[in-house]
């Protein structure tokens, strides 16, 4: 039920670009400066983060993450519209802090996220619209439980450099992501309080995602 995701990224993830053209005032916003470079990155996964929140019985915010995610940005820094990001989440890879016993495992069961019928979440971009010199709203279609829809992340370019000596990975960009989305449009629906009441979990699944992306991940050991 927390499969919002991203991300997909989220998001994903996912996630990104800060730019490009938003209806009426289009070409009035223009991004910002920056040494990064055209270029196809892939997301450094040691500085990167997918969480998730959903409201328990209207007390609290439960939060969950993802702890497995992949994610591809074709990034065009002076033309932010014709850049592009695709991510996949693993939804076995979801997490919580101190879950009682069994609780992740119900989760990621057929009640819920059904991650053995459903074992990849998707995010592909269709469109990046500029709302600022460093942000910008990426719509895409995301796949989860069987059900493709469109979810738009609102994505800030938190800046970058060039490929430089200092780091190995090449020229490197760093985003923050927000977006939300019911679970419901997904045809995960188990829990959700009646009508009038907040008894249960909530529908309304909100996500953040932190990503870097670099030239050249790290090559894992």
């Amino acid at each position: 039920m927390k499969t919002h995701h991203v991300i997909a990224g989220a998001a994903c993830a996912a996630l990104l670009i800060g730019a490009s053209l938003q209806a009426g005032a289009a070409d009035t916003i223009k991004p910002a400066a920056t040494p990064v470079p055209a270029s196809t990155y892939s997301v450094d996964k040691a500085h990167a983060s997918l969480v998730f929140r959903v409201s328990h019985l209207g007390f609290s915010n439960w939060t969950g993450r993802f702890a497995d995610w992949d994610a591809k940005l074709t990034l065009d820094p002076k033309n932010p519209a014709k850049s592009h990001v695709e991510a996949t989440i693993d939804p076995n890879s979801l997490s919580a802090d101190h879950p009682p016993k069994g609780f992740l495992e119900e989760l990621r069961g057929a009640q819920f996220l059904n991650a053995i019928k459903f074992p990849k979440m998707t995010f592909k971009s269709t469109k990046v619209v500029m709302t600022g010199p460093n942000t910008a709203d990426v719509t895409g279609d995301f796949g989860l439980h069987g059900i493709t829809k469109p979810v738009t992340l609102h994505v800030t370019f938190n800046g970058g450099w060039a490929a430089m000596k200092l780091d190995p990975g090449g020229a490197r960009a760093g985003f923050s992501a927000d977006g939300s989305l019911n679970r419901s449009d997904f045809g995960i629906s188990n829990g959700i309080p009646p009508k009038g009441t907040t008894m249960g979990v909530g529908d309304l699944v909100t996500f953040h995602i932190e990503a870097e992306f670099s030239q050249h991940p790290p090559q894992e050991k």
